[in-house]
């Protein structure tokens, strides 16, 4: 959630916030790398820097965010300041009108003023109090989803049962490469074209489309394992159900629900690219009724 946010901010941030300029706008300032500089006398709405440091002279009316740097504040920031790396001074006769969340203790100087409270990272985002029935009720969701996604992709395109089986039988390693490689490099590809302002809205709709790939990507893991254990004349349907039972089971093992879930969705990944290769490659059967006649043989 916190990823496609700032994606969507970014798509609407001006050109120099997204090639990480320095910039002097009057409302969201947006840098990826660099600097965030709101000077003496300028005011911003909101500010957010992903790596570098920060340094507030002016007014924020909104919120400061910095993911990765030092920051300083001399300036005024009426709402809240999180920094989830990096020191932070406050300086004499600042003014941070929210709470102040930071990852260690902050250098507040005497005459500074913090009008909310002081808070460490690790408490603000407890990801623990979302509690066990939130996790229980995302587990059935999902599970519902990729049930229904995994059987509509059998009925719609047979094929793939026993296309991405054999793919990942007989050609391993290039199932787990190719996957391993589509599931790390691609949000890579995406954050590279956030930072290219003509390309900000191809590497947001590649964002918005991880879910979902990697969701497919899981589904066909699921069935590559069901595979495994039933092998034809099975029923593809029953092989899909088995390999995905035991997957959604081991779901709820923490750490090793999400390890499960990131090898599944690669090996799934990889098996679809190596079946659609050795479909793309393969020549076309030329049919029966076009072969050609054989020539007659001439008589004795």
């Amino acid at each position: 959630m916190l990823a496609l946010t700032v994606a969507a901010s970014l798509a609407l941030a001006s050109p120099a916030g997204a090639q990480g300029a320095d910039t002097h706008a009057k409302d969201e300032q947006i840098v990826l790398s660099g600097r965030l500089l709101v000077g003496e006398g300028d005011t911003v709405d909101s500010a957010v820097i992903f790596n570098g440091p920060a340094s507030i002279e002016g007014t924020v009316t909104e919120s400061l965010v910095v993911f990765n740097g030092r920051t300083e504040i001399s300036g005024t920031v009426e709402g809240d300041v999180v920094v989830f790396n990096g020191s932070v001074t406050v300086r004499s006769g600042a003014t941070v009108g929210g709470n102040l969340v930071t990852v260690d203790d902050p250098n507040v100087e005497p005459g500074a003023t913090v009008r909310g409270e002081q808070r460490r990272v690790s408490t603000e985002f407890d990801a623990t109090a979302f509690g066990f029935a939130s996790r229980l009720a995302w587990w059935i969701g999902y599970s519902v989803s990729t049930l229904l996604l995994g059987l509509a992709l059998l009925a719609l395109a047979p094929g793939l049962d026993l296309a991405i089986a054999a793919a990942a039988r007989e050609r391993t390693g290039a199932t787990i490469g190719f996957g391993a490689g589509a599931f790390f490099l691609l949000p890579i590809a995406a954050v590279l074209l956030l930072v290219i302002v003509v390309a900000i809205p191809l590497g947001l709709f590649l964002m918005l489309a991880f879910a979902l790939l990697y969701t497919i990507g899981y589904v066909a893991g699921a069935h590559v394992l069901g595979r495994r254990l039933m092998a034809p004349p099975k029923s593809r349907f029953v092989a899909f159900l088995v390999g995905w039972a035991i997957l959604r089971a081991i779901a709820l093992i923490p750490f090793v629900g999400g390890l499960t879930w990131m090898i599944a969705a690669i090996v799934g990944l990889g098996a679809l690219w190596v079946a659609a290769r050795g479909t793309a490659s393969s020549p076309p059967a030329t049919p029966a009724s076009l072969a050609t006649p054989p020539m007659p043989q001439p008589s004795a």
